[in-house]
């Protein structure tokens, strides 16, 4: 199977994707992949696989030395004075971390040209991409979360939640813009560190020493859940954490929780994906407190799709792409037209 890697993007997490592609093109063994690289101008690349360096992308290389393509009907395709060449792969599979890969623009352009692709459709790419619409999606299935305050720039900064806090951009992921905060005299300065990032910030109490779990997985036919992780942490996953963790490709140690926990946290789980995320291979991280579940967040796009936490991630890819949603056909008869013309004697 050839599968085309989509990254990059116009996105505060662009040099994650870059990462999270790098480390791909290391876990395939089986698998055929090729490269496509979105770049901060949201033009795309079709980068040979020997290019796959993170110097080839922060020196710009790659606009010297990679061809220039186009999406069109279909696919990818590399123009040419004698007409576009089509790129020949099976499936894409959405790596753009952040703005353009997981708040739907990339969805909705492989929805409107006919791509098949891995990935969160338009509608859980918008309740997972924004922090409250998770909040109020996971209280509608029933998935217990944190209580929280949101706050928009230029608002009165009054904050209800006690300390300490954690302060999270409503609209960005890999612990960008995210602060802890102590007391009321660090309150200022972490809104303004927030606020370069989005208009909006989601607060919430911060608990020292919680637990914390991770589960990835998929529905295609039937479950394919991995492993439940317990990442080792400080205080909390912050961007420089986040990074080494977006190239992990060594399957990590599965938590040392009883079968009732694991069973908890595997049925919230398969509330939050289905049907919503059906045809996106995604990790939910889960908090844990007097044994209740609740979600922290969605990771949509996870950092080098959570291969670290499969067994075959390799199977997991080629069941889930050949058990991709489909969308409905929708048959165009002009009836009603043709009803009115026949109406008025035009017929």
């Amino acid at each position: 199977m050839r599968i085309a890697i989509v990254f990059g993007g116009s996105s505060f997490e662009h040099e994650i994707s870059i990462v999270s592609a790098i480390t791909l093109k290391n876990v395939f063994k089986k698998l055929t992949p090729l490269f496509i690289f979105v770049d901060a101008k949201r033009d795309f690349y079709l980068i040979e696989a020997q290019n796959m360096k993170s110097k080839f992308f922060s020196s710009k290389e790659y606009l010297k030395k990679s061809k220039k393509v186009t999406l069109e009907k279909g696919g990818f395709a590399v123009p040419s004075m004698l007409g576009a060449k089509k790129i020949d792969f099976d499936i894409a599979l959405n790596l753009i971390h952040g703005r353009d890969g997981e708040d739907g623009k990339i969805a909705a352009l492989f929805d409107f040209f006919g791509v098949k692709y891995i990935g969160p459709r338009i509608e859980a790419s918008v309740l997972s991409y924004n922090k409250l619409y998770t909040k109020l999606l996971a209280e509608h299935l029933g998935v217990k979360t944190l209580p929280y305050i949101t706050l928009k720039r230029g608002a009165e900064r009054k904050v209800t939640i006690e300390y300490p806090l954690i302060i999270k951009p409503v609209r960005l992921g890999s612990s960008i813009g995210v602060s802890i905060v102590k007391s009321a005299k660090e309150l200022d300065y972490a809104l303004d560190v927030a606020f370069e990032f989005d208009d909006e910030v989601l607060i919430e109490p911060f608990i020292e020493g919680i637990k914390e779990y991770n589960l990835a997985g998929v529905y295609a036919k039937e479950w394919l859940l991995s492993l439940i992780e317990e990442p080792q942490k400080e205080e909390f996953l912050d961007f420089d954490k986040k990074y080494m963790d977006f190239s992990r490709d060594e399957r990590v140690k599965e938590a040392a929780i009883d079968a009732a926990l694991v069973e908890k946290i595997q049925e919230s789980f398969k509330k939050i994906y289905d049907p919503l995320f059906k045809g996106a291979i995604i990790r939910c991280d889960f908090f844990v407190i007097d044994k209740s579940v609740y979600l922290n967040e969605i990771n949509p796009i996870p950092g080098s799709m959570a291969n670290y936490l499969f067994k075959d991630f390799e199977a997991v890819v080629e069941s889930i792409a050949t058990n991709l949603p489909k969308e409905r056909e929708i048959n165009i008869s002009y009836l009603y037209i043709n009803n009115i013309q026949k109406a008025k004697g035009k017929a």
